[in-house]
């Protein structure tokens, strides 16, 4: 089943359109049902894979600003806000960022993560507002999402955001949209129209979701966040996350359980301070010198040579 779009419906939004593949969606089975979502699902990767330059080229911007003290601020209203907040909080506990490092701003605060708060997003002033709010620099970076590409609390957000230097990135799921004018770079996955009409938490809201992984990922592991695929500088705050801390430590060293676990102890549980200190034979306080001077790289660090030896 393909989709197909009602341009009078649709008000030249392709999120908006009528989907003809779900037009009698109340008459399936609950299997018919997930066969349609799952089929129109599948459409969403090759959406963004379409991004893919745009993308990196955001990537790229993030991570340098990140290093020159820079910050990463999504902001955004209803379940484009959500994903962006969502993104945010899962930063620090994944590779120990400081919480001020990626931000999450959603319209009508807190509360609006639970609450509907849909009028707050048709007031620009209150976009700039909460950026102000944050003591936004031209150091940072602020990524607006707003899948019609048009919301005032976002437009407005990223229009102070320019005043000051800082570099603009839209998320929109509709071409020529309104934020594309306001936007130092867009990112615009075109998912086209939702099984529910206009529904934009579905295909939309899954493309913002993959986008976001991608943006915050991929600028981690440029700022020297893993070790290969190893989640190295992730913030051991509970039992599952000490597991993973000692079964990395042991891994990367070949130490037995104890001394992987008296070792991160040694280096108050931080994962790359312990492998240095152990691989390169050094003291705890060397070990984050050479972390350090290496700019937190830990194969850098440890010096790693092409056949796997460490120097």
């Amino acid at each position: 089943m393909t989709s197909e779009l009602s341009p009078s419906s649709a008000n030249g939004l392709t999120t908006e359109a009528v989907n003809s593949a779900s037009a009698q969606i109340d008459t399936l089975s609950a299997h018919s049902i997930v066969r349609l979502m799952n089929a129109e699902d599948a459409t969403v990767a090759s959406a963004v894979a379409a991004e893919t330059d745009s993308i990196a080229r955001a990537i790229e911007v993030i991570t340098n600003r990140l290093k020159h003290h820079g910050r990463l601020i999504y902001i955004g209203a209803g379940t484009s806000g959500r994903l962006g907040v969502l993104d945010s909080s899962e930063c620090p506990p994944t590779f120990s960022t400081p919480p001020e490092m990626v931000l999450g701003l959603i319209a009508g605060g807190e509360s609006a993560l639970r609450t509907s708060a849909e009028s707050i997003e048709d007031i620009p002033e209150y976009g700039a507002e909460d950026l102000h709010k944050t003591g936004l620099s031209s150091k940072d970076v602020v990524v607006g999402i707003a899948t019609s590409g048009r919301t005032p609390y976002v437009i407005g957000a990223l229009n102070f955001a320019r005043t000051l230097g800082a570099f603009t990135i839209g998320l929109a799921c509709n071409r020529g949209s309104a934020l594309s004018q306001t936007a130092d770079l867009m990112i615009t996955p075109i998912t086209g129209p939702e099984i529910i009409g206009g529904s934009t938490r579905l295909k939309a809201g899954t493309a913002t979701k993959m986008i976001l992984n991608m943006l915050s990922t991929g600028t981690m592991v440029q700022l020297g966040k893993t070790w290969g695929n190893l989640m190295v500088d992730l913030r051991a705050t509970n039992t599952k996350l000490t597991a993973r801390s000692r079964r990395l430590m042991m891994s990367l060293t070949g130490l037995t359980e104890s001394r992987a676990e008296a070792a991160l102890n040694q280096c108050d549980g931080e994962l790359k301070t312990a492998a240095v200190m152990v691989l390169r034979g050094v003291s705890v306080k060397t070990a984050r010198k050479l972390l350090k001077d290496c700019d937190h790289q830990l194969r850098r660090a440890l010096k790693q040579e092409e056949n796997g030896e460490f120097s």
